[in-house]
This record gives structure tokens, sequence and C-alpha cells, in this order.
């Protein structure tokens, strides 16, 4: 059994995330941890009161985090205090916070990543082959998501630049952000030539792919050294 302790319990993804965790036989939801403040605080989510104080992540054994990007400071504290595994899917974060999550990554395990779907995951490979093989291909990306999203553009459409880079050594100047309605998020890049246009696309249908995603690696990550690791990583279990 693995205790799991969700931070954004009350946000869209922590409670699907927590829905997941009711249906799986070998997870159990420990904590479940909201901002200062917030108005459900001591209200019950599946049985579990929800709190603003980080000294209940000491029941859990990974804790999975979707809280705002002010909050992080704080969190990792707690986290270095208490010796846990750590799952981070905040998008935004600023180099002062990365730099911060690498440095508690020498003390314990952590996996950060701007998408913790699993589909997103696996078509970041297929981008980094193709940017090796097309190199004299235009590369453009178009990405969209609800009216909500913070980011613009979104952490995976920087990850996505990000591997282009590498493979081709050039920058991606082209990068299309849409806020709009509800859309969960929609993913495209595109390498185009004089002769044909290459394509690869992802499209969320539903926010469980990322709470679902976000649970494999929190399992994976138990009884893992510290370190920083990335979804990537989860992939090659």
């Amino acid at each position: 059994m693995i205790d799991i302790a969700v931070l954004g319990s009350c946000g869209k993804m922590g409670k699907r995330i927590i829905s997941l965790i009711a249906k799986d036989n070998g997870l159990k939801l420990t904590g479940a941890l909201e901002m200062h403040g917030h108005p459900e605080l001591n209200t019950l989510i599946d049985g579990v009161r929800i709190s603003d104080d980080l000294n209940d992540l000491k029941k859990a054994d990974v804790i999975i985090d979707f809280t705002p990007i002010a909050e992080k400071s704080e969190l990792i504290d707690a986290v270095l205090r208490f010796k846990k595994c750590l799952v981070i899917g905040t998008t935004g974060l600023n180099s002062e916070q990365v730099k911060k999550i690498e440095k508690a990554a020498i003390q314990v395990p952590i996996v950060y990543s701007p998408n913790m779907s699993v589909g997103v995951n696996l078509l970041f490979k297929l981008i980094r082959e193709a940017a090796v093989k097309l190199k004299d291909y235009n590369v453009r990306i178009k990405e969209a998501h609800h009216i909500h999203k913070k980011d613009s553009p979104s952490g995976t459409a920087k990850k996505m630049a990000q591997i282009i880079a590498n493979g081709t050594g050039k920058e991606v100047a082209d990068i299309q952000a849409i806020r709009g309605g509800g859309i969960i998020g929609d993913h495209q890049v595109i390498f185009e030539s004089e002769l044909d246009t290459i394509v690869l696309s992802h499209s969320a249908k539903t926010r469980d792919i990322f709470a679902k995603g976000s649970l494999e690696a929190a399992i994976w990550l138990v009884n893992k050294p510290a370190g920083l690791y990335s979804m990537q990583d989860v992939l090659e279990k």
C-alpha cells in the first residue's frame, strides 16, 4: 500500500487524482492539502480532512503537487524536512524555483515534468527523433488550452521547443498559444519543407490522463534514490 498526499486537493486536477486513488486498492489517500484561507479547509474529501498544515505530509510515502507557483518554497522545505518523495505537476515555474527543486533532488527523489500525460511524453520522444532527422525543415508549434491557463506558451510547448532546438540547433521562433473555452490541452508540432508537411500532435480528452500519469510517477518513485527525474524516466520502467 502506497500512502499519497495531494496538494491542490480541491482543484480540478487534485479531485481527479483523489478519485483515481480511491479506485486503486494499492493506493491510499493520507493527506489532502490546500492553500491558506481556502474555503474548503477542514471539510472532508474521500474521508480525509482538507488541511493547510504541511505537517500532514509526514503520513505520506509520496506527495503529488498541483498547487499554484507561490506555494513551492514552503512545500520544498517540508519535503526535505520529512524526506518524502515528490511529484510536481505545476508548470510555469521560474528559474529560481526550478533551481530549488534541483537542489532538493540531491536529498530526495523528485519527478518534475511540464506534462504528466504518458501520451505527451511519448510524443516528446517522437519529436526528439524527428528533430534530428529533419534538421532542414521549418518548425512551428501550436498549442491550445482553456481560458484559465495562466502560463503562455504552455510548459509543454516550451519543452517541445527545447527538444527541437537540441535536435536541430535552431530555436523555434513560431509558437502559437490559443486560450479559449474549456480546452484541456492540444499540442501540434509542424515540420514543413517545400516537399511535404509532417505533423506530430496530441489532444487531451480528459484531465484523467494527467492524473493517471502523476499516479504512475508516484508509484514508480517509491524507493528510488534521491535525484531529479522526468516522465521520460518513468516511461523507461
